[in-house]
């Protein structure tokens, strides 16, 4: 019954609808338009260098003849997965550590959350801009635990918080005194009762994420080359360049720009779809 009246308000929010339009779209263009697109995004045309948008180029070409729409969509795609995985591990990590502390309380309660307490007053962005140069030559993956290790603190309090009103409740008392284990009343009872809070902090670490790796790689801190990342366009494009040759800068810039908008109009609706306090 709750899911139909969660599913009712989700639906009667238009941002939420155009934003999921949008999303799906997006997506649809980054892994489908490969398919459709005359060249692939390692191929190079020797006879076309910073060549505008034409019939043969559609987006027109990079400085080393390679065609901006395959690059381009090749890059969002890894813009794509880095958010998704770092969303899927640091809401994942929060909702662990957080359920965690907040359940059983004492010396457990007071390690995980100065360990929360103190990466969250470390600079990650210079952390991670440290940690970069040693991992050159290493799976991308280092990359998305890097984000991912610095995304879960603030949700992790929020958890612990919720969790230490959801453990007075009368069916982890009743699942408590029937002898179910811990670890399964956490991931049975506990964590099932944040899934609004969990769905809302991991659609918003999707585009925190993204900006996040579009940022370091901008300056050369994340994916590194031969592979590519709107980031590592946008940074390849600056300058003089996007005046010069603007439609380097201008499609991954502009896809970054859409991306990051319709998640963040789902992550907006869906809070005001799953708050209890909300009064639409």
């Amino acid at each position: 019954m709750r899911s139909k009246v969660v599913l009712r308000r989700i639906l009667a929010r238009k941002q939420v609808l155009w934003g999921l339009a949008g999303v799906v779209l997006l997506l649809v263009l980054a892994y489908a338009g490969p398919l459709v697109g005359p060249y692939g995004w390692q191929e190079k045309d020797f006879t076309s260098f910073r060549v505008a948008p034409n019939a043969d180029h559609w987006w027109g070409t990079t400085q080393i003849g390679q065609d901006v729409f395959a690059v381009t969509l090749r890059a969002m795609q890894k813009s794509i997965l880095i958010g998704f995985l770092v969303a899927l591990i640091s809401t994942g990590l929060a909702a662990v550590v957080g359920a965690f502390a907040g359940y059983f309380g004492g010396w457990l309660d007071k390690a995980l959350m100065w360990g929360a307490d103190l990466l969250l007053v470390l600079p990650s962005f210079l952390i991670i801009a440290v940690m970069s140069p040693r991992l050159k030559g290493a799976s991308w993956l280092w990359f998305v635990v890097l984000l991912a290790a610095f995304s879960w603190m603030i949700t992790s309090r929020v958890v612990r918080s919720m969790t230490l009103s959801l453990r007075e409740r009368e069916y982890v008392l009743a699942a408590r005194y029937m002898g179910i284990s811990d670890w399964k009343i956490i991931f049975r009872h506990i964590v099932p009762n944040l899934s609004s809070l969990l769905i809302i902090d991991a659609t918003m670490n999707i585009s925190g994420a993204i900006i996040g790796e579009t940022a370091l790689s901008y300056f050369g801190f994340g994916v590194q080359p031969p592979d590519v990342s709107l980031g590592t366009l946008i940074s390849a494009a600056g300058g003089s360049e996007a005046i010069s040759y603007p439609w380097l800068f201008l499609f991954p810039a502009g896809l970054l720009v859409l991306l990051v908008l319709c998640i963040n109009l789902v992550g907006d609706g869906l809070r005001d779809a799953l708050d209890p306090g909300s009064n639409s």
